[in-house]
């Protein structure tokens, strides 16, 4: 394991040991909301300070994006994108469904990845150019062929309903032309499936890079692709983001075509 991923690691584990703890006593939680229908409990800033500590403690010129402590030094080289919990209400009604993601951008480029999920504790990591691994085992895309054989993660817009038209059309075709639709509810982890090959592909609108950036790492080194809605790299800035192994994630493409609105597709650069 690259050493830096290993420090990256450490950081998830303390994080999940605090979140585990937590979800044994749920109802005696501080919990605000941010905006509608999102929530942040003192769990999430708890997680996200232990990761802090660790990264910070080990590479004290990196910058930080996280979900909860915002922005630090986002010009440096090396810039880590932290979600302490992703999947927050679902924690917060006890069903065990959450991970922990954190990704090291180096150069703009995405390097090193790790979700967590600590009800299971399994452990998905990456390294660009290493493979992609689920509890040191390497992982792979599925192999399915056709989108109507395959089963596609999703998330529901909840808290900004400005696509919620255009998705419930994107939605009815997907269940036509698909085997079935998941909605779990932690993007990361669906991410993360999709790299397994668990799911055969995921699409969301409006996604935040902390969501999203451990996650696609995984899939590219799984074997997978991931784009924007039209195939392109916007993906990390817009958070509109299509991903699956390459046979299928062409086919949601064009399934998911008719539906784009002028606001959705790729934005020059």
């Amino acid at each position: 394991m690259h050493p830096i991923l290993i420090n990256a690691v450490k950081a998830a584990r303390r994080a999940g040991g605090i979140i585990t703890r937590a979800s044994q006593d749920v109802g005696s939680l501080k919990v605000r909301s941010k905006t509608y229908n999102d929530f942040v409990s003192e769990v999430d800033h708890a997680a996200e300070a232990a990761i802090l500590d660790i990264l910070k403690d080990a590479y004290p010129t990196h910058g930080f994006i996280g979900e909860e402590t915002g922005n630090d030094n986002i010009d440096a080289e090396n810039v880590w994108i932290i979600d302490p919990l992703d999947g927050t209400t679902n924690f917060l009604h006890g069903f065990p469904q959450y991970s922990i993601s954190i990704a090291l951008m180096q150069q703009g480029q995405l390097t090193q990845a790790v979700v967590y999920d600590p009800n299971r504790n399994d452990l998905f990591t990456a390294t660009r150019g290493r493979g992609a691994f689920l509890n040191d085992k390497r992982i792979r895309v599925s192999n399915r062929a056709k989108l109507q054989e395959s089963i596609i993660g999703t998330g529901f817009p909840f808290r900004d309903f400005t696509h919620l038209d255009t998705y419930m059309g994107m939605f009815k075709d997907m269940v036509r032309k698909t085997s079935g639709l998941r909605r779990p509810g932690s993007a990361a982890l669906d991410l993360a499936y999709v790299a397994a090959g668990y799911f055969d592909g995921f699409w969301e609108i409006g996604l935040s890079k902390w969501d999203i950036a451990a996650g696609a790492l995984l899939i590219q080194e799984a074997g997978g692709i991931v784009g924007d809605f039209e195939g392109n790299e916007s993906w990390i800035e817009s958070g509109n983001i299509v991903a699956g192994n390459p046979k299928v994630f062409s086919q949601m493409l064009q399934t998911l075509a008719p539906h784009l609105t002028d606001s959705l597709r790729s934005q020059p650069d």
